[in-house]
């Protein structure tokens, strides 16, 4: 498959763009997964930029960034996961990742659906966990979404 000539320019034109958009991306993760990672309503966080993860050390030694997704899981589960999606304005539901746009999803209900449960289970896919993969929104507009979504939950 070859790309015509306006699409050729809009990958190049993106790609000059592309690193400082990855940056902000992270830097609004970082911020973000903070925020999760204190809140009364997240029972856990997989983020590998703070030092609660696992690999935490060996991420710091070989990574540049994070990245700009985040997966965490809420103590109310499937039901408290609703709350959350039914109440975010900024963030959008959807099932994709790494464009400028902050988006949400709950995999088990979204990307997962046909899923088995107990092929979820194998997975790691469970009722609790939710998905962001932040964008390069202004980082204080993302956490007060999900700060005003969470007082929902």
């Amino acid at each position: 498959c070859n790309m015509d000539p306006h699409q050729a320019y809009m990958v190049l034109r993106g790609l000059k763009t592309l690193s400082v958009r990855i940056d902000r991306a992270q830097e609004n993760a970082q911020k973000v997964a903070e925020f999760l990672e204190k809140h009364p309503k997240v029972s856990w966080i997989k983020y590998p930029g703070i030092p609660s993860h696992p690999q935490y050390e060996l991420g710091k030694r070989q990574m540049k960034g994070s990245g700009s997704m985040i997966s965490f899981g809420l103590k109310r589960g499937f039901e408290g996961a609703k709350k959350l999606m039914n109440n975010v304005h900024l963030a959008l539901l959807a099932v994709s990742l790494g464009g400028i746009e902050t988006l949400i999803q709950h995999p088990a209900s979204m990307t997962h659906a046909k899923v088995s449960k107990d092929d979820k289970q194998k997975a790691g896919i469970t009722d609790d966990l939710i998905r962001v993969s932040v964008g390069i929104e202004d980082s204080k507009d993302i956490i007060e979404d999900l700060k005003q979504g969470l007082e929902k939950v």
